[in-house]
């Protein structure tokens, strides 16, 4: 039997997060009673005519930019024409043929390194309403708050080889329109929506498979699951001699399998004609200078930025996949210096971000501030307090919304660095311990964590770790066999 190679393309609608819809002033907000965010022009009322949103317009144009794409200066609309009850119009406004944007790529993380996914196209068009089926009921409901809303599609050439790298890539995209405030770009409520083109062919061939589209999947794990199932059902159909048939799939999560819900062996036929209520889209030299000037650092060069200041790639990828997370992380380095950028991300990612996600907070709702976080890493830095002790200074600053050093000052946190008062607890210990002391003179390297835990235990943590481990050679050194101190 051959050995496969997977081939797969995206094809992603994301949401623009204007107030109003994409050819209409009617408003519109996620989540809102059904039909109550509706017009005459959304209804499809007769004499109605389009008016494009500019600010949608000018999102869909910052996210070209940011992807590298080519602008097109002219660009057209187009009715595609299909029967579904979410269509009140009949047709839905699109740039299908003619896009705004062409080609780009999104960076993403692979075995292998960076790797670009190149882009197809990005198009502008406005988004149909929501249908719903009701289970054990021969009723279906159709909400049109959705219809009409600015939508951009942006489809992938078929660069991707797994359900992992498809995961990553629509994650990056997910990144990429939050930083760039266009989308709330969340599955679960709809705003951002994947399509997935899966085929196969032999591996080392350069000639595509025949593809089947995967449909409505509405998270990252439904992607990845729906995919690997695909690529199950089709390996066991070519290595049964079977023909793949192009087909609409949809995932069944219960039963992790795809099911066939259309065959299509020809495209479907839309059609397409010009948008006769609307001239073309021109898009000028100084559009594309404002685009550009609003662009904020992208996720991956502040990947590179943080790599360069010593953390690993999966940590700058923790801190870049939410945009607040990574402007708190900027600001308490902006207070405690480049130079504690690991300390920071531990204190953020281990510490902060822990109690958070246990109450189910956001960083936005977190109730220290970079001030405090930059705060501790100073105190430990400086060896005011030792880490034990701060990570008690945190919760307490965490419960009672005030200061880490006002805490260290109530508490009587700061570290003992007194070098006579650590040589007496020091010599306490290892008298008490004859039998380990024995064992640390012989050589055994592991018995020193015993004497270290015991000092710093009888210190209550507050015992400065750099200052018990040189008074602890010192006072072992003295005692070695043969050695005069006198």
């Amino acid at each position: 039997m051959p050995e496969y190679e997977v081939v797969i393309g995206l094809e992603i609608h994301c949401q623009l997060a204007t107030a109003t819809k994409m050819f209409t002033r009617c408003g519109y907000s996620a989540g809102a009673e059904p039909n109550t965010q509706i017009d005459p022009y959304t209804l499809g009322l007769p004499g109605t005519l389009p008016v494009p949103n500019w600010q949608a317009v000018e999102f869909a144009l910052r996210l070209a930019v940011a992807l590298h794409c080519e602008i097109q200066p002219i660009s057209r609309w187009a009715r595609k024409h299909y029967f579904y009850p979410d269509l009140p119009k009949g047709y839905q406004i699109t740039q299908s043929d003619h896009p705004y944007a062409l080609r780009g790529s999104i960076e993403i993380a692979a075995p292998e390194g960076t790797k670009h996914v190149r882009l197809q196209r990005i198009h502008m068009e406005e988004d149909a309403g929501k249908t719903t089926h009701v289970l054990g009921d021969d009723v279906s409901l159709v909400d049109y708050n959705r219809a009409g809303v600015p939508l951009v599609e942006i489809v992938s050439e078929p660069d991707i080889r797994s359900a992992a790298e498809a995961a990553a890539t629509l994650r990056e995209l997910r990144t990429i329109v939050r930083h760039l405030d266009i989308s709330e770009a969340t599955m679960e409520t709809g705003t951002l929506r994947c399509d997935a083109n899966v085929s196969l062919r032999p591996r080392g061939s350069q000639t595509l498979g025949t593809r089947c589209e995967i449909k409505n999947l509405n998270s990252f794990k439904f992607l990845e699951a729906a995919i690997t199932a695909e690529v199950r059902r089709q390996t066991d159909l070519l290595e049964q001699g079977q023909r793949i048939v192009q087909s609409t799939m949809s995932y069944d999560p219960g039963k992790d399998i795809t099911r066939v819900m259309r065959s299509k062996e020809e495209a479907a036929d839309y059609r397409y004609f010009p948008e006769p209520d609307m001239p073309p889209l021109r898009i000028g030299p100084t559009w594309i200078a404002a685009a550009q000037a609003a662009l904020v650092e992208l996720p991956w060069d502040r990947r590179r930025r943080y790599v360069a200041l010593g953390l690993s790639a999966y940590d700058a990828g923790v801190l870049t996949a939410d945009l607040a997370l990574a402007l708190f992380f900027d600001r308490v380095l902006a207070i405690a210096g480049a130079s504690t950028a690991k300390q920071v991300c531990n204190w953020l990612t281990a510490d902060l971000l822990g109690r958070l996600n246990a109450e189910a907070r956001t960083i936005a709702e977190s109730p220290i501030g970079p001030e405090a976080i930059a705060e501790i890493v100073e105190l430990v830095e400086r060896d005011v307090i030792s880490r034990r002790s701060a990570k008690d200074v945190l919760d307490k600053a965490y419960r009672e919304g005030i200061s880490p050093s006002a805490i260290v000052e109530r508490e009587g946190l700061g570290q003992v660095s007194d070098d006579s008062a650590i040589e007496a607890m020091v010599r306490e210990i290892v008298a008490a311990n004859p039998g380990q002391l024995e064992q640390l003179l012989s050589g055994k390297a592991k018995v020193r964590g015993f004497f270290v835990g015991q000092i710093m235990k009888r210190s209550q943590g507050q015992a400065s770790p750099a200052v018990v481990n040189v008074v602890l050679d010192r006072v072992v050194e003295s005692l070695r066999p043969g050695r005069d101190d006198s």
